[in-house]
């Protein structure tokens, strides 16, 4: 049996073919570093940094797999900086306590530290107050690592004190080139066809440690070649990711609603298909459909609302799978409709001015009288039936005194509200033409 080799510490290390690909493949230069061009290449962020021979405190925020870790050990090798790395999900405030000392006597021997910190949301906004004079006295250089959107999980006064860059999920080209570098690794190529190599590759969902894990997987089987469907049955695929209580939650919602605003059906189909593939509950999908309706058809196309609601009920009549197919189809009902924002626009700026006049009376004509005293003071004194008028129209003024008469409601020329605005221009030429009379 082979003995691992020892470590200068007295602790055992395991030999590198021993290691996972991914641990065997990590990068161990920056130019290795694979979808990160515009932070480390040409006048990118990071290379101006690296240029300057001095690195800014920084959060690195970018999904899972593309190189965050990695690229902070990097970043402090190539600056001549002590790399030392810290989990905001195993350690404390006793290991930050020893980390800030350390730095500090490190400081004194004139040599600086850079202090990478995963998973930094994970530290309480207190924990992440105790940061703040290590970095701002140059105690340590502070490299954060997140996957979540760090103007909700990092306080602002972290924030103000870091520069936020934002790592790219890896794409088809990157992730070809990690494949690549593991049949080099491996000295053999991976047994699959074309379609199963792009399989392989969906499958990693821009993660480059899943894809070496799958790579891993697959490099053990017996060899032949496989197709899709064999590589399916070979490695399991993980559920999307989509994790319906943060970031991507929020992303995907507001996907699908901008595709049904921009009368996309199939990319709205495509966004819903996801999220229900990630686990988010119909009722939510649906509540947001309803608040479509209204917000961006409107008056447009008044069914649109009916057909939301309907999804809704079909959906809980039917259950899932089958009920699935109400959203689809309200989805699709809501992308091709008519859109308008009119009403939506209309109750916003009605709100602002009832905020400006909330004071002022109604018009005394318009107001009831069923008392001796409010008909002697005036209560509904001039009022004129609509019914009772030509074209049953009045053309009275139901704003309150001192406010001029203001237009909200605006219909575009789409849908039924055509033809609400065809009767707005009826009724503002009569109200003109009666105003004008008396």
């Amino acid at each position: 049996m082979r003995k691992p080799a020892s470590s200068g510490g007295g602790l055992f290390q395991a030999p590198d073919s021993d290691k996972p690909l991914a641990e065997r493949l990590r990068p161990k230069t920056l130019d290795e570093v694979v979808g990160q061009d515009h932070l480390l290449a040409g006048d990118g962020p990071l290379a101006r940094m690296l240029a300057a021979k001095k690195l800014a405190s920084i959060v690195l925020w970018g999904p899972p797999g593309c190189g965050k870790t990695t690229l902070a050990r990097l970043l402090a090798g190539a600056v001549g900086m002590e790399f030392v790395a810290l989990s905001a999900v195993f350690s404390g405030v006793a290991d930050l306590r020893k980390a800030f000392a350390e730095a500090t006597e490190r400081r004194q021997m004139g040599k600086s530290t850079l202090l990478f910190v995963d998973e930094i949301h994970r530290f309480n906004r207190g924990q992440q107050d105790g940061f703040l004079p290590y970095v701002e006295d140059g105690t340590v250089t502070l490299v954060g690592a997140t996957t979540e959107n760090p103007s909700f999980e990092i306080n602002a006064a972290m924030l103000s004190r870091c520069q936020v860059l934002v790592l790219k999920r890896l794409d088809e080209a990157a992730l070809e080139k990690l494949l690549q570098r593991a049949e080099e690794t491996e000295g053999r190529k991976l047994p699959l066809d074309a379609g199963a190599r792009e399989a392989l590759i969906a499958m990693a969902d821009g993660d480059g440690r899943y894809l070496f894990n799958l790579a891993e997987q697959v490099f053990q089987t017996s060899g032949q070649t496989m197709d899709t469907q064999a590589l399916v049955r070979a490695v399991q695929r993980r559920a999307p990711l989509y994790d319906k209580g943060q970031e991507g939650h929020y992303n995907l919602i507001s996907a699908l609603h901008k595709s049904m605003r921009g009368s996309d059906a199939d990319g709205a189909l495509y966004w819903l298909a996801r999220m229900l593939a990630g686990g988010e509950q119909p009722l939510y999908i649906v509540r947001r459909l309803v608040r479509f309706a209204v917000e961006d058809i409107g008056l447009a196309d008044p069914q649109a609302v009916h057909q939301a609601l309907a999804a809704k009920d079909v959906y809980d009549f039917l259950g899932s799978p089958e009920g699935e197919l109400a959203l689809a189809q309200a989805v699709i009902y809501l992308a091709t409709a008519p859109k308008s924002n009119a009403a939506y626009m209309a109750f916003g700026a009605a709100k602002r001015a009832a905020g400006e006049t909330g004071s002022l009376m109604p018009p005394a004509h318009i107001l009831n009288a069923p008392t001796k005293l409010m008909k002697e003071l005036g209560y509904g004194a001039g009022y004129n039936y609509d019914h009772d008028a030509e074209d049953g129209f009045s053309g009275q003024n139901y704003f309150p005194e001192g406010m001029a008469r203001r237009e909200f409601y605006a219909p575009p020329e789409r849908g039924f509200e055509r033809e609400i605005r065809k009767r707005l221009d009826y009724w503002a030429k009569l109200r003109a033409k009666r105003n004008a009379d008396e």
